[in-house]
């Protein structure tokens, strides 16, 4: 329970909880956020962490004082090494555990949030989009999870899944790393700080929920067929 619970409160205020890792020394604030991003990246168990508000607020941290120009709490330097490194290992070590395993852990049932329709919709992106998904994938959560395991247990090649999910973990974490850093310093911002966070897992999973609902209830009746 004491990691659910660590859990929720993370998705809630990621802001107060890096603050106090960061209270803990730079180093193993930076390890706490490598090993997040992997685990949310990497292990197919974990598709519910809060990948883009983590990272959002960790450029948050980075960011120099607006008013006197001191220095993030967070060396943007060191961060983005860390953010960019995190997905990429995760995704290999996901398209391997696919690979290998795959079948047997959706047989055994232990992935509850690998539901039919969301293993339905991340494998229509790769029918429709190739290995473009796995770069597509990157941006909506639990699809970014099950995008490298769904690509190993479907039998992409590595050389072909590769590129695009690097390519993906940099623009991914690049992106939201730098929206904390260039507007967490900004008063509106940071006076409504738990919204923002809001909003971002708001817009980040509306795709995914519309893309589940089309699959559901999208479908057009097919028309009776009368015999002659």
């Amino acid at each position: 329970m004491g990691f659910v619970h660590f859990l929720i409160e993370l998705l809630k205020d990621p802001r107060t909880i890096i603050a106090q890792w960061i209270a803990m020394g730079v180093a193993p604030t930076l390890g706490f956020i490598f090993l997040i991003v992997f685990i949310e990246t990497g292990v197919v168990f974990f598709p519910f962490l809060p990948g883009d508000s983590l990272l959002f607020a960790a450029g948050f941290f980075a960011a120099p004082d607006a008013a006197t120009g001191k220095p993030g709490a967070l060396p943007i330097m060191a961060l983005l090494p860390v953010v960019w490194v995190a997905p990429i290992i995760g995704d290999q070590c996901n398209y391997f555990i696919g690979r290998f395993f795959g079948r047997r852990i959706i047989a055994s049932g232990k992935v509850k949030a690998m539901t039919p329709e969301r293993l339905a919709k991340t494998e229509s992106m790769i029918e429709k989009w190739g290995p473009l998904a796995v770069f597509i994938g990157r941006f909506f959560p639990f699809i970014r999870t099950f995008m490298p395991f769904i690509s190993g247990i479907s039998g992409m090649r590595w050389a072909r899944f590769t590129p695009f999910s690097m390519l993906g973990g940099l623009t991914w974490s690049t992106l939201f790393t730098l929206l904390g850093y260039f507007f967490g310093g900004i008063k509106i911002v940071q006076d409504n700080f738990e919204l923002v966070i809001v909003a971002i897992l708001l817009i980040s999973i509306l795709p995914t929920v519309i893309g589940l609902l089309k699959a559901k209830f999208g479908r057009k009746p097919q028309p009776a067929r009368h015999g002659k």
